[in-house]
């Protein structure tokens, strides 16, 4: 059995980036992701007047329950779709101030609009600098009062995100209906969150789609990130493809993250899955079965079922990611671009993908500068060497060392 440790969660790191700024006192953040993009988010911070301490495995933050200690500010979010979107919503609430935000290319194509819209809803200025919906961003902050308003997250939880961890700091807190939601369980990784942090969400309406948010603030508090599950499922896909054994400490039983579920999706196909209160472990035979599986809620692991999938014994067939169009790069149609250009047979709709079971070739990978493209298509390595890519260093997005870990697992694996 191998057993490896999975750097922290990245979604996990930036909202307890958020949440501590937010806080009243020093937070003090255990094993935070440090990545392109939490030390992005940690930059942006600082720029807004956050005091931000890092050591090798703790960052400390300074809470600022009035806002940014500064009234202007120019913040760059990289790559960052949480860092493009949690920032300017947590400058939003200051008493006063003006705050420009801009992104990379890549980032700047991504949309912006039903939060900066929502936003607009509840009194922020908001002027989008290029196109409509998207950044560069300059926002006129006067505070929030709060008060209802209706949200169509359908596109990315991370809007409804943004807004529920605003509501705390507004006059009167927020009263949130939400008519679309995708990804929902990293709603319920928020709200376990705000909860660590001293405030509780209630749910009404149908199908609970109605979020109250009371106002009051968070508290301070010392917060442990646990391991990333998207990162966890390159490691588990590549047990259950070689027929090895491998547990990740630190994913159990409460974990909070809904990728987690990736290892239901492997046990479907013929792995062996176990989760014990602390970690997690797959193993097999190396045989696996084709099946028809909706990845709405873990859609991130998507790349990593497509790269996976060519070595099952039937046709995989993943619904209802219409979503991952609009991460990084359209993720569906460049997982079926790369299987195309390894020969496999491949058919895609609006929402949809399905791989052929086929015999791979190598190729040179076109990851389009994702992260998930590479790290999923690692996984076909170990079954087709000569495999090359585009961008191999795209990874510093969230695991800068991946491409030395996944060796160290192979060489584990292989003894």
């Amino acid at each position: 059995m191998t057993v490896i440790d999975i750097p922290g969660s990245k979604s996990v790191t930036a909202r307890a980036l958020f949440l501590a700024a937010a806080a009243d006192g020093i937070t003090t953040l255990v094993r935070p992701l440090r990545s392109d993009d939490t030390e992005g988010f940690s930059e942006g911070l600082s720029s807004l007047g956050y005091e931000v301490a890092q050591e090798a495995d703790r960052w400390h933050i300074g809470g600022r329950p009035a806002g940014p200690a500064t009234t202007e500010a120019d913040i760059y979010c990289r790559d960052g779709a949480t860092t493009a979107r949690f920032l300017p919503t947590l400058a939003a609430a200051a008493a006063a101030g003006t705050y420009r935000f801009d992104a990379s290319a890549q980032m700047r194509r991504r949309p912006l609009a039903p939060l900066t819209e929502a936003l607009r809803t509840l009194g922020v200025e908001l002027h989008h600098e290029a196109a409509e919906g998207h950044h560069p961003l300059r926002s006129v902050a006067a505070g929030i009062k709060g008060g209802a308003l209706t949200l169509d997250a359908g596109q990315s939880s991370q809007y409804l995100t943004a807004l529920l961890m605003l509501g705390p700091l507004t006059a009167e807190g927020l009263r949130i209906t939400v008519t679309d939601l995708v990804s929902a369980p990293y709603i319920e990784i928020t709200l376990a969150m705000m909860r660590s942090f001293g405030v509780e969400v209630t749910r009404s309406g149908h199908d609970s789609n109605v979020f109250t948010v009371p106002p009051g603030g968070y508290r301070a508090t010392t917060y442990t990130v646990e391991p990333d599950a998207s990162t966890a499922s390159y490691f588990f896909a590549a047990a259950a493809l070689t027929g090895h054994e491998v547990t990740v400490r630190g994913l159990g039983t409460d974990a909070l993250q809904g990728d987690l579920r990736f290892v239901d999706v492997l046990g479907r196909m013929g792995a062996d899955v176990r989760t014990t209160a602390d970690s997690t472990t797959v193993r097999s035979g190396g045989e696996l079965s084709g099946l028809t599986v909706n990845m709405r809620d873990i859609s991130d692991t998507m790349p990593t079922l497509a790269a996976l999938a060519p070595f099952a014994s039937g046709p995989v067939r993943i619904e209802d990611v219409g979503n991952t169009r609009v991460k990084e790069c359209d993720r569906l149609e460049a997982c079926a671009e790369n299987l195309r250009r390894m020969g496999i047979t491949v058919d895609t709709g609006p929402d949809w993908i399905e791989i052929h079971p086929g015999a791979p070739r190598p190729t040179e990978i076109a990851t389009h500068g994702d992260h998930r493209i590479v790290m999923s298509f690692a996984v076909a390595c170990l079954r087709v060497p000569g495999i090359t890519y585009d961008d191999p260093g795209c990874v510093r997005k969230t695991f800068p060392q991946f491409h030395e870990a996944f060796a160290d697992f192979t060489d584990l694996t292989n003894r």
